[in-house]
């Protein structure tokens, strides 16, 4: 028997939604420096900058990135004025990610006049990493990585080849969305990073594993080079109400573990687990701080901790 998923609308989904947090145009809601591994055991510094823009179209299910994001489009300028204003208070790196809680090619987020001069501040970057949707990859994409001295890479969505599922998340995009944005992109040079959920809603527990897992696996086979893995928090109000009809649950810290460690024994790219807030959100789990560590060596060692 097949099973019947429920479908939410946009106004559904805008409804359940908690308050945003106050932003200014003026400033990226934050910016730090890390450490990603890049290659043959090698690692590399990255400068990330959260960019502050109009809020994405598309109303994901799962998604809560709109809590730091404007209402209304950016005046030509402020962009480059938030990466200026990050890049004077950041250390050097030789890699640099411009997320923009969104999509970087909307024009009504990042405005197309304000692309060279942020090519500009970039030059210095190696590695140039922005966040697009696969519907949104297109010519803009192309004149941006002519004008950027590094290699553009660019992180799709793919959250989830679970083909019911999929369409459940209100992503307005096909599996074969991804993979045309996906050929585009690489035919022209710009690689791919893909971002997966790990036990998204309507999943049960092992569900989840297997399905991120073959998600992953989908990835590399198109092509990708890095897949992050995110698992699916509470927060934007929609899966709160899920959770309380038994639709969603925080997946199991051990399902964090077996994931991240299954997916690094396929050997075909890079994996990363997203941490972010973890400490947080399993307080009660035993030895927390050491599990913790040993995700974060795997994330940057690429190899797997014989205890986790």
């Amino acid at each position: 028997m097949k099973m019947r998923y429920p479908t939410f609308s946009d106004e559904q989904i805008l409804s359940a939604r908690p308050p945003k947090h106050q932003v200014t145009p003026q400033r990226p809601y934050a910016f730090l420096n890390d450490t990603e591994y890049r290659a043959a055991g090698q690692t590399a510094q990255i400068s990330t900058i959260f960019l502050t823009n109009r809020e994405c179209p598309f109303r994901c299910l799962m998604c809560d990135l709109w809590k730091n994001t404007l209402d209304e489009s950016l005046e030509s300028g402020q962009i480059i004025e938030q990466i200026r204003y990050a890049l004077k208070n950041l250390p050097t790196a030789s890699q640099i990610k411009l997320y923009n809680s969104g999509n970087f090619f909307d024009a009504k987020a990042i405005p197309p006049e304000d692309l060279p001069g942020i090519a500009r501040l970039v030059k210095n970057y190696d590695r140039v990493i922005v966040e697009n949707h696969p519907l949104l990859c297109n010519q803009s994409c192309l004149d941006f990585q002519q004008q950027i001295r590094g290699q553009l890479e660019i992180a799709l969505g793919l959250e989830t080849i679970h083909p019911e599922i999929l369409k459940r998340l209100n992503k307005r995009m096909t599996l074969g969305d991804f993979t045309r944005a996906n050929e585009f992109l690489l035919k022209h040079q710009i690689q791919t990073r893909a971002f997966i959920l790990l036990k998204p809603p309507f999943m049960a527990e092992q569900e989840g594993i297997d399905w991120a897992i073959r998600s992953v696996e989908y990835a590399f086979s198109q092509g990708v080079t890095c897949c992050s893995l995110i698992p699916t928090r509470a927060g934007n109000g929609m899966l709160e109400l899920l959770e309380q009809s038994g639709q969603y649950s925080l997946p199991a810290f051990t399902s964090i573990e077996t994931t991240l460690k299954s997916c690094l024994q396929l050997n075909q790219g890079r994996v990363f687990m997203d941490l972010w807030n973890l400490d947080q959100l399993y307080q009660s789990e035993p030895d927390l701080q050491q599990r913790l560590m040993r995700l974060e060596q795997m994330n940057l060692t690429q190899t797997i901790d014989s205890d986790a």
